[in-house]
């Protein structure tokens, strides 16, 4: 099969599709890697790395795409990207249709494309691997930010995360028990905060508690999420339901009631997010402030740490990249782990919840 990397185009997105590790394990398969020009560079992987192993490099993003029978991308492709691609081809990346705009949709619909979204393929337990690194890395990486963001010098209103003795740490509430939301109350504990996890899900509360028996806990419902944001000075929207659009757990109003210069940091925002005042940002400008509480929206989080990311990510991700290459466009449907993450195929809609029009 003819496999291509192009190098992501998207703004303060850094990882590549593929590490040249990887690309080596598909060459000596027999598949031909087409890599585009310094796609790997600000990952720390130079050109010549991936031509030793065997990638062929091309100059063009027109031509990594237009050469490949499957496209190994991080982030959705835009617009141009999809106009690149060749009909009944397969397109794997961390797609997240549930919350992008309908023409890119259409236009996978148009083409035929196969769509693969790397956060949706799941193990014969439920759970999702691919996905999994990046949720811990994410988790991880919002405690540190959190921590910054809490500082006077970054609007904040001026808390030390673990506090001092005397002074009481800081209160973080984390909405999600999952791998982000476990991840994430690792590291803020660490660093001495106290920490309250909801979710709807008490299998998922007690395997948490059963690691971290210091932390609250409680039922995400709608009266214990409005209580806990009054105290919070950190809440972390770390919600996801794949396939769909995240819920709206905290509302305008539960924002409005927060404590002035508390920090918001929806990691939900991939999937539309799960705070009803948050958008998207950027590593760029990563902050905004809406109803006098900082919001950090960024969609690509391990984005910033590129090399990490996608030496974890190649460790997860490969055999599902070597099944992907080995079925092909017709028989990717007969795979149980894969079949849950295709978005799109021959035309048709698969394991998607899309919102309607108004709504995107």
């Amino acid at each position: 099969m003819n496999i291509g990397i192009p190098k992501e185009s998207r703004l303060f997105e850094y990882r590549v599709g593929l590490s040249p590790a990887g690309v080596e394990i598909l060459v000596q398969s027999g598949h031909k890697v087409f890599i585009e020009h310094d796609a790997g560079l600000l990952t720390g992987f130079s050109d010549a790395d991936y031509e030793k192993i065997g990638a062929k490099l091309v100059f063009s993003p027109e031509e990594s795409f237009g050469r490949a029978d499957l496209v190994l991308k991080v982030t959705r492709p835009t617009e141009q990207e999809l106009n690149w691609m060749r009909p009944r081809t397969i397109l794997a990346g961390f797609l997240h249709l549930a919350s992008s705009q309908q023409d890119k949709v259409d236009a996978l619909l148009e083409k035929k494309i196969t769509s693969v979204a790397y956060e949706q393929i799941q193990a014969p337990d439920g759970s999702l691997p691919v996905l999994r690194p990046f949720s811990q890395i994410g988790g991880a990486m919002v405690a540190q930010i959190a921590a910054r963001l809490l500082q006077n010098n970054w609007g904040g209103k001026g808390i030390l995360m673990g506090g001092v003795p005397g002074v009481p740490p800081a209160e973080v509430v984390i909405l999600g028990a999952g791998i982000v939301g476990a991840s994430a109350t690792q590291m803020f504990l660490g660093m001495g905060a106290h920490v309250t996890v909801l979710d709807q899900s008490l299998v998922a509360l007690q395997r948490i508690w059963d690691r971290f028996p210091c932390i609250i806990t409680k039922l995400s419902t709608r009266r214990n999420i409005e209580r806990s944001v009054l105290y919070a000075d950190v809440v972390v929207g770390a919600v996801l339901s794949p396939g769909q659009r995240a819920p709206i757990l905290v509302t305008r109003e539960m924002v409005r009631s927060m404590k002035p210069r508390s920090v918001i940091m929806d990691v939900s925002i991939d999937e539309g997010g799960c705070v009803e005042t948050s958008r998207p940002s950027t590593h760029e400008h990563p902050v905004f402030i809406e109803e006098n509480i900082l919001h950090y929206c960024v969609p690509n989080i391990p984005g910033a740490v590129a090399r990490t990311a996608t030496h974890a990510f190649v460790n997860a991700a490969m055999p599902y990249i070597m099944e992907m290459a080995a079925l092909g466009v017709d028989e990717l449907l007969n795979s149980p782990s894969i079949e849950p993450a295709i978005g799109t195929h021959d035309g048709q809609l698969r394991n998607l919840v899309r919102l309607n029009p108004q709504e995107i």
